[in-house]
This record gives structure tokens, C-alpha cells and sequence, in this order.
């Protein structure tokens, strides 16, 4: 069965770029932009109680760990695309308590 080239390019676009607020962004950037926008909800949330404390930093630990470091290896591979850069300007540089110091 031969695939129409439409057809063709459609599935090697969509395993390339995902689409993010009407820009496409490669599947790396887009993939940072979905687990450090969970991390920065969980970051703003209001630890209340010793309970929603310990959710909070269990999932800040998990979503936040190495987002220093995968940002600033984005913004180095992606430095001339323009709507990379503007899309991962958007996030602080240093965010992980080891970063802080």
C-alpha cells in the first residue's frame, strides 16, 4: 500500500513538532514546556498543612529536578530559532535549590 505524500508528511511533522500557543516547537522544547510548566504550578501552590506540604515537594522534586540544566542546554541548541528562544525566555534560569546558592 503506497502513502500519499500528504499523508506522509503529516505523520513526520507531527512525530517532529508539537504546537504550542499557534507556534510549533521540536518535540524537546515542547516536551521541557509541559513538565516545567506542572513544575511551576506545583511551585505556586500554598503548602496549607503538613499533608499538602509533602504532595508539594514530592511533585517538585519530581518535575523540578534538572530543569536548570535542560533549559540552559535548550537555549544553547536552539539558539537561532527565534520562537524557541522567546518560548524558553519565558522561564527562570535558576529555580532548583542547588541553583539558588
Amino acid at each position: 500500500m503506497k502513502i500519499p505524500t500528504v499523508v506522509f508528511l503529516l505523520l513526520i511533522s507531527s512525530t517532529t513538532y508539537a504546537t504550542d500557543e499557534h507556534i510549533s516547537l521540536p518535540i524537546d522544547v515542547s516536551s521541557f514546556v509541559e513538565q516545567r510548566d506542572l513544575c511551576d504550578h506545583f511551585r505556586g501552590e500554598d503548602p496549607y498543612d503538613e499533608e499538602r506540604r509533602a504532595f508539594l515537594e514530592k511533585n517538585m522534586l519530581k518535575l523540578c529536578t534538572g530543569t536548570d540544566v535542560a533549559l540552559a542546554k535548550l537555549k544553547a541548541k536552539h539558539i537561532n530559532n527565534k520562537q524557541v528562544t522567546s518560548k524558553l525566555n519565558q522561564y527562570e534560569e535558576k529555580i532548583e535549590a542547588s541553583s539558588l546558592k
